[in-house]
């Protein structure tokens, strides 16, 4: 049993283009952690936001932003990579303020033009700087007032930067307010070589050494440091575990169902994305994921899987069905209910205004 929110139109004789359901106790779980959910999707262009109406059936509500990838969140800002640009989003909303029913409305306030840099992993630094992994030139970067980016750190098999997605270095783990480790497909040094490498390649890496310290993974993605563990998703064989940095070993947690990407925590639970191979001859086709699937006689979800840390069960889920099979990122809003985000492509944006505490009287 589950419940399941359509975005259609009632009443056509098309098909929805894509259907959320979850798990009968996923929303007493939103309620009980305090927090709402967003996730991305660069294949259909869209940010979700997962939260509660009042009459406490799902909500869901969806922005386009094209290829909207990296996402960083907290209860009143958020962070959203695009095609060739960089978002920051600030809640307009005060504590005890509503609009339309929503507590939280996030306004995009400032954005970056980076051009085509392929920003995947984004977090903020200690002073609040925003650091990101850019794909295409295999290494950390931040905003720059007068270029496209400022290059921050490389590893060190990249003998230059150059935009050629050397490595396919796609992920990134903060550790007191400072970039921590990376997560990278292959340790290839020429453009797009990690395609060759895709099934044992992957590797973490750990930044202020610029060592490795765990080798031997397939694709891994999405890299987090929580409560003292280093969490990261061994997506091309299916597995979301923590590092023993000192000893170099994986230790898996859960079995993913899907190609896992995007992963954040609450408490004692994470919240992993999952997406569906993109058929046989795609990036994600050939991976021990699909004998991993098989074996498990299960067909590749597309969605969220809640994972209990203190048992590695998944106890709660999100699914979608339709036209979107692919997501990228996943964050969680502390202390929000409901809510929603103002967006790009109608007037709204024109007639949100908020001012803020001035000496003018």
């Amino acid at each position: 049993m589950s419940d399941k929110v359509s975005d259609g139109t009632s009443g056509t004789v098309q098909p929805p283009p894509f259907e959320i359901s979850v798990s009968r106790q996923f929303l007493p779980w939103l309620v009980e952690v305090g927090a709402s959910l967003a996730f991305t999707t660069y294949q259909v262009g869209k940010v979700f936001w997962i939260g509660i109406k009042p009459d406490g059936r799902l909500e869901l509500f969806n922005r386009t932003f094209n290829r909207s990838m990296g996402l960083y969140c907290s209860s009143q800002t958020l962070y959203l990579s695009t095609l060739y640009q960089l978002w920051r989003f600030e809640n307009a909303l005060g504590a005890q303020e509503r609009h339309q029913g929503y507590d939280r409305m996030y306004v995009p306030q400032t954005a970056w033009t980076t051009g085509d840099v392929d920003i995947h992993d984004i977090a903020l630094d200690s002073t609040g700087r925003p650091i990101f992994v850019s794909t295409l030139f295999s290494c950390l970067a931040t905003t720059s007032e007068t270029h496209s980016f400022a290059p921050l750190w490389k590893p060190p098999f990249i003998s230059r930067l150059a935009a050629e997605d050397r490595c396919h270095m796609n992920g990134l783990a903060m550790v007191d307010g400072s970039p921590g480790f990376v997560t990278a497909v292959s340790r290839s040094d020429v453009a797009d070589g990690w395609r060759e490498r895709r099934d044992t390649g992957g590797v973490v890496l750990h930044v202020e050494s610029g060592e490795v310290v765990l080798d031997g993974l397939s694709m891994p993605h999405s890299p987090r440091w929580h409560e003292g563990k280093l969490w990261v998703l061994d997506s091309g064989n299916g597995r979301f575990g923590c590092v023993d940095t000192q000893a170099g070993r994986f230790e898996e947690v859960a079995f993913c169902p899907g190609y896992a990407r995007g992963l954040a925590f609450v408490g004692s639970y994470a919240v992993i994305g999952l997406s569906r191979p993109r058929g046989e001859r795609g990036t994600f086709a050939g991976l021990a994921l699909d004998e991993a699937l098989a074996k498990r006689d299960v067909e590749a979800r597309c969605g969220l899987m809640v994972v209990d840390l203190r048992t590695g069960d998944a106890p709660h889920w999100l699914r979608v069905s339709g036209v979107v099979e692919e997501l990228y990122d996943v964050g969680v809003l502390p202390g929000a209910i409901r809510p929603m985000a103002i967006g790009l492509q109608s007037d709204e944006i024109r007639r949100v205004l908020s001012m803020a505490p001035g000496d003018a009287g």
